[in-house]
């Protein structure tokens, strides 16, 4: 368990045994162990939206437990048959929805290398923002992945600010998730002062 971080918008977060209380559990059979338990070294930012453009439906829960109905938009009949997880999703209002503890290994990052190692779910936190590319993140959202971010950096003693990467940086000219839409230096910026809002 760690110290309470506060978002500033509710009670403080804590982390216990991996799991973010508050946050909706939303079990995904798609995780394992991770090689080394001790290795929560990297947080990885992605973006997400099912159907692509589209928010607040059922389907990225339905996407990680394996339940994604092929005919219920020609998108998914694409993907249905994916087995894919993170560990965190972050909704357009700031809900935080876990589906696998922070231990465990999700199945986010795909073929990645980070700092010359391969293989990031092996080391690495997966935070999905509900989004696309293109349009801009919400308020809410900055808010809830500061909050985030801090109370995973204060539980685990090899992540640091400098060990946070976007999807596209892990896996160049596969993946562009978070995109351009995503404010890197607003999101930095809060991290460097530990009282300060998104």
């Amino acid at each position: 368990m760690t110290a309470p971080v506060s978002h500033g918008r509710g009670p403080p977060l804590r982390i216990r045994d991996g799991w973010l209380e508050g946050a909706r559990r939303c079990v995904s059979p798609n995780q394992d162990a991770r090689p080394d338990p001790q290795d929560v070294s990297l947080l990885l930012i992605h973006g997400i939206s099912l159907p692509p453009g589209e928010f607040g439906g059922p389907w990225i829960d339905a996407l990680f437990q394996n339940r994604l109905d092929p005919a219920a938009d020609p998108y998914f009949a694409g993907i249905a048959h994916l087995r894919v997880s993170a560990h965190l999703l972050v909704r357009r209002d700031g809900e935080l929805v876990q589906y696998v503890p922070f231990g465990a290994r999700a199945w986010h990052a795909g073929a990645s290398c980070h700092a010359g190692r391969e293989g990031c779910n092996d080391f690495a936190i997966g935070i999905e923002l509900e989004g696309t590319d293109a349009l801009p993140y919400t308020d809410a959202q900055y808010a809830a992945l500061l909050a985030v971010t801090r109370a995973l950096l204060a539980t685990y003693p090899a992540l640091t600010p400098e060990r946070i990467a976007g999807h596209a940086d892990v896996a160049p000219g596969r993946k562009t998730d978070p995109g351009p839409a995503f404010d890197w230096g607003r999101y930095r910026a809060a991290l460097q002062r530990p009282d300060a809002d998104a």
